[in-house]
């Protein structure tokens, strides 16, 4: 995929921004389509935002039952274990967790694709430094236990944060298949398991 300047994207993707202009931001649009193609696994349409992305950048707080639509419309979503099983190995889980790579047009397959969670959340009492847009994560088993509730709870935030928090900044890791099935088991596991950093000290 061609480069593209920090400009051209933040006008793509503010659709808002171009509210008075006509038809300018339809042949911005068109300019783009002629412009870049999809190469790899790296697919033109992840420029371009879904309606309910764009009524989050419209507005800062959209109205609640505009975020309440979004929520039961991105809910259904959610696809919970084939198998009803929702742990992996945690030990795969960190290396997910730590890792920001995929999602470019060199990369080979969409399955060895980083989580980035490193980038937004603390999730090892050793780590020295960490992301602070996400809450915390230490001790998230630990402390929150593993009750069905919480292990659905968790999956579907995983899977598409968007059903919980309709202009969340987390990516839908699973509904966008950033990441696949057997990754986010791993995450789950790296999450709940007492052996796992996130739970040990």
């Amino acid at each position: 995929m061609k480069k593209i300047s920090t400009l051209a994207v933040l006008l793509l993707a503010l659709p808002g921004a171009w509210a008075d202009q006509g038809d300018t931001y339809a042949e911005f649009k068109a300019m783009m389509d002629r412009s870049f193609k999809t190469t790899g696994i790296a697919p033109k349409h992840r420029m371009y935002q879904l309606d309910f992305q764009k009524e989050c950048s419209q507005e800062k707080q959209p109205p609640k039952a505009v975020m309440d639509r979004i929520e039961a419309e991105q809910m259904k979503t959610i696809r919970y274990p084939a198998d009803g099983k929702y742990f992996g190995d945690w030990k795969e889980g960190e290396k997910i967790a730590v890792s920001g790579r995929g999602l470019t047009w060199t990369d080979k397959t969409p399955y060895n694709n980083g989580g980035g969670c490193y980038n937004c959340h603390q999730m090892s009492h050793h780590e020295v430094s960490y992301g602070t847009i996400g809450p915390s994560l230490l001790e998230y088993g630990k402390v929150r236990g593993n009750s069905d509730d919480i292990v659905k709870y968790t999956w579907g935030k995983i899977y598409n944060a968007k059903a919980y928090n309709a202009c969340s900044n987390m990516p839908r890791n699973g509904d966008a298949e950033i990441l696949t099935e057997q990754q986010i088991k791993h995450l789950m596991a790296f999450l709940f398991d007492p052996n796992s950093p996130v739970n040990k000290k």
